[in-house]
């Protein structure tokens, strides 16, 4: 991976995960782009650079967003997909914080908010995926990761619940957890 020496601590780095959804993006993304918790902007950056897409990558960390900026890509600070209107993405990325975390345990800064899934490592992927049908333009896609670490029948069940099918594009094992990234697009 290149560029992953850029940045503060405030800042989720690039890494397997970041590896694995950038690998599936160059593959598979279209039109215009969404990359939701960006991070430091790298996976935004492979697909605008590999792909030749315009790119925005959103993340509620404000120092995330401007580092996104600072590689070429239109950084937003936003929660999930708060600010984004209807239809206008074709091609939605996620690489949600999925680590399971008992809340007794949790810091309040931004690496913190980067990792945490709360305690089910599922606490952003649900609402995600209830709400990004809406910013999904007619025959879009969202490319989602997912960690074993969440419950990936868990995540499968919430997938179909929002009205998505899926179908795996690449996955790795690690010794303490296997990546998937799926690609969703709408039932019907």
């Amino acid at each position: 991976m290149t560029g992953l020496d850029r940045g503060g601590p405030d800042v989720y780095r690039p890494a397997e995960d970041s590896g694995l959804l950038a690998e599936a993006a160059v593959e598979t993304a279209h039109g215009r782009v969404l990359e939701v918790g960006t991070g430091s902007g790298w996976v935004a950056e492979r697909i605008a650079e590999e792909r030749g897409l315009r790119v925005i990558g959103s993340d509620r960390n404000p120092h995330a967003a401007a580092e996104a900026r600072e590689r070429g890509i239109e950084g937003v600070v936003a929660d999930l997909l708060d600010p984004f209107r209807g239809g206008a993405f074709d091609t939605v990325c996620f690489n949600p914080p999925y680590l399971p975390t008992d809340p007794d345990n949790e810091w309040d800064d931004w690496m913190e908010h980067a990792l945490s899934g709360g305690e089910s490592g599922r606490e952003l992927i649900a609402p995600f995926l209830v709400d990004v049908g809406r910013v999904l333009a007619p025959g879009g896609t969202v490319l989602l990761l997912v960690s074993s670490l969440t419950g990936y029948e868990e995540v499968l069940a919430l997938i179909a619940d929002a009205g998505f099918s899926h179908e795996v594009v690449v996955e790795e094992s690690f010794p303490f957890e296997t990546l998937t990234v799926l690609r969703l697009e709408r039932e019907g």
